[in-house]
């Protein structure tokens, strides 16, 4: 029974490399996967030195989307269905609207109307003149529009409209706001970044917020970084706009021998593949390999071009493995300067060391197993 058990254990000594369970793919697999054969290598490996850093820091990011489509010209400062308009109207004479006689022995009259809504003809009443159509006129266009329905009936009369409230020119805005809802549109602020503003300004940073405005049943899209930073993004908006900031979190995935693996959220602004490591915990004194730390990620084809990397792209881009030693001190500088995208993986491998310790480690558990057997067979057999 014993020879049968240690021969059981041998053999699982025998297969213990390709039995221990990996925390990921060794040094060796990753290389063997850049290796060209008859069906191309699944990726290129990028040896990463402060100059490939920089190089890949010097290629501009394009923006994805844009909202240039949807700059608006038309005019803001109209009255529309539904404002709430002051009206004044001063009579020279005090014929209609009373008065008192002034220094130069003119008598005169004022009349403050009590407020009115634009009814949903854009007309508003006014005594003496009816209806009086103020929809799609500025304020003095309308003053002056219920001067004229007043000729005849007021001497000479001065009028001024106000909008008390403004109702109609007015955008929508939705998402991660602070404080959601309408927001008025004026001449002196009429554009994206007015309104987000004026409704206590965006609820997560700026770079994970993508903008969406909708009008006319077309959808303009951009990252808020491109209206923060491009002139051209930050566009006048027409009423009846729906602007809506949708959360697009960045996140990036550590594995292997490092202090934390997860999948975690990006600061707000530039993170370094050095502070990545950071927020990892860094890396595993007793496994990871220094000399090939890994940064897995679909690269644009610019950057893998300035690079001088062939590899074909994919739909998603280039498969692409930053290799950086750690052992070296300029390696701390490089990690330093590299910067980490949304969705890459950052992965120390075990050194070749840890490996066979983990191994031996195996073996001396399998042998105190059999030894264990051993000693109890032979009690019993006592």
């Amino acid at each position: 029974m014993t020879r049968k058990l240690l021969a059981l254990a041998l053999a699982a000594v025998l297969s213990g490399c390709s039995t221990l369970p990996r925390d990921g793919p060794s040094g060796r697999a990753i290389d063997r996967g850049a290796v060209e054969d008859v069906d191309g290598a699944d990726y290129a490996i990028v040896e990463l030195d402060y100059a490939a850093a920089e190089r890949i820091r010097a290629v501009a990011a394009p923006y994805l989307g844009s909202l240039a489509a949807a700059a608006s010209t038309e005019r803001v400062d109209v009255i529309g269905e539904g404002d709430l308009l002051s009206i004044a109207i001063f009579e020279p004479s005090g014929t209609l609207f009373g008065g008192g006689s002034s220094s130069q022995g003119v008598r005169s009259g004022n009349q403050a109307l009590p407020s009115v809504a634009v009814d949903r003809g854009g007309t508003v009443t006014v005594p003496f003149a009816g209806a009086v159509r103020v929809a799609g006129l500025t304020t003095t266009e309308a003053g002056a529009a219920i001067r004229r329905a007043l000729a005849g009936r007021v001497g000479n009369p001065q009028v001024t409209v106000t909008i008390e409230e403004n109702f109609s020119n007015t955008v929508t805005v939705l998402g991660e706001v602070k404080e959601p809802g309408r927001a008025p549109l004026s001449v002196n602020a009429d554009t994206l970044l007015d309104v987000i503003a004026e409704t206590g300004g965006a609820a997560r940073p700026v770079e994970d917020i993508e903008v969406q405005i909708r009008r006319d049943g077309q959808t303009y899209s951009a990252p808020l970084t491109a209206v923060t930073t491009n002139f051209g993004e930050n566009i006048r908006l027409q009423r009846g706009d729906q602007i809506n900031l949708v959360y697009v979190p960045r996140r990036f995935k550590t594995f292997g021998a490092l202090g934390t693996v997860a999948e975690a959220d990006m600061p707000a602004g530039q993170l370094t593949l050095a502070s990545a490591l950071a927020r990892a915990g860094g890396l595993n004194d007793n496994f990871a390999n220094a000399r090939s730390v890994l940064v897995f990620r679909f690269e644009r084809p610019e950057v893998a071009q300035a690079l001088g990397v062939t590899q074909p792209p994919t739909v998603r881009g280039v498969p692409v493995v930053y290799r950086l030693n750690l052992e070296e001190a300029s390696g701390f500088f490089t990690a330093g300067s590299f910067e980490v995208k949304p969705d890459d993986t950052i992965y120390a491998p075990r050194a070749t060391a840890a490996e066979l310790r983990k191994f031996f480690e195996f073996v001396q558990q399998i042998s105190r197993v059999v030894y264990d057997i051993s000693v109890t067979n032979a009690l019993n057999n006592d």
